[in-house]
């Protein structure tokens, strides 16, 4: 039978002198099972490497903010990549351009803005020693800003293509898919899919600033036989774009009469001609609604 007296002195000095640290880690406290010495080399191991790897990713993103920024708002959603906030006074627009190249255009900044363009954007310039060179523009209110980088290549923001360098498929000068001069998918010296110059999608609307079109230029409507002889009449319902030039584009039928009637009423109206819609005093694209009369005399 033991007792106290088994004890050592040495041991009972040690323990009373000296506690003993981290008693876990030394295997005290384990009863009968042993300890595992390559647990805490594991542990050891795993928690080194993952404070490695936070410093490395802070370094990083410190290092390359920029970087990130770009490719995030390149990303954004291209539901309409160019909206504004909605206004009540505020019109809508765009543009788009291009050199009919085989290569969609590249991704880079936009040009500066300005109410009216000299000179189109260009991703390839053709002329490298202009005579008179005039710095590239779209028609865009100045004090309206995007949150997109403002310096490096010309180029289309939202465009996924990195490179070679291109000016687009479309045609007109500009950059991008579309026509006119200007940036993106649209018609006119404007940025995005819309019509005319300015920024936003869709065409203008009367209203905040913009003017509205007036007709010069209304020949009547001819009858379809289908119509006549039912003496059918009445009033088909258009919406249209009526562009810089002056022309209806982009009709759509809005209240229909049938009987041959609304393709009728669209073929009168692509005859009109009017006094385009403008803007601080430029031509741009409205949309409108017209009413096209069938009357039986």
């Amino acid at each position: 039978m033991s007792s106290t007296s088994d004890i050592g002195p040495s041991t009972a000095v040690r323990s009373a002198a000296e506690p003993l640290i981290l008693p876990t880690l030394f295997g005290e406290g384990y009863g009968l099972y042993r300890r595992k010495g390559r647990t805490f080399v594991f542990s050891f191991v795993a928690h080194t490497l993952a404070a490695a790897l936070l410093l490395v990713s802070g370094r990083f993103v410190a290092t390359h903010r920029q970087e990130i920024r770009q490719q995030v708002i390149a990303l954004l959603p291209d539901a309409s990549p160019y909206v504004l906030p909605a206004s009540a006074s505020a019109s809508g627009g765009g543009g788009g351009g291009g050199d009919r190249d085989k290569l969609a255009a590249s991704r880079g900044i936009l040009p500066r803005f300005a109410r009216e363009q000299f000179t189109p954007p260009s991703v390839i310039v053709r002329n490298e020693d202009p005579k008179l060179a005039i710095e590239p523009t779209v028609v865009v209110p100045p004090e309206i800003r995007l949150p997109y980088p403002t310096t490096g290549a010309l180029g289309d923001p939202l465009s996924t293509v990195l490179g070679p360098s291109s000016n687009g498929t479309g045609s007109g000068g500009g950059i991008g898919s579309g026509s006119g001069g200007g940036v993106g998918s649209g018609r006119g010296p404007g940025v995005g899919p819309g019509w005319g110059g300015g920024i936003g999608g869709g065409a203008y609307h009367v209203g905040g600033g913009v003017l509205a079109p007036r007709p010069v230029y209304t020949p009547d409507p001819e009858f379809s036989e289908e119509a006549r002889k039912a003496k059918h009449q009445g009033t088909v319902l258009l919406w249209l774009v009526v562009g810089p030039d002056g022309r209806a584009h982009d009709i759509r039928v809005e209240r229909s009469l049938g009987m041959g009637l609304d393709e009728k009423a669209i073929e009168a109206v692509e005859r009109w001609r009017f006094e385009p819609a403008r803007k601080d005093g430029v031509a741009v694209a409205v949309e409108v609604a017209v009413e096209v009369n069938f009357r039986l005399y």
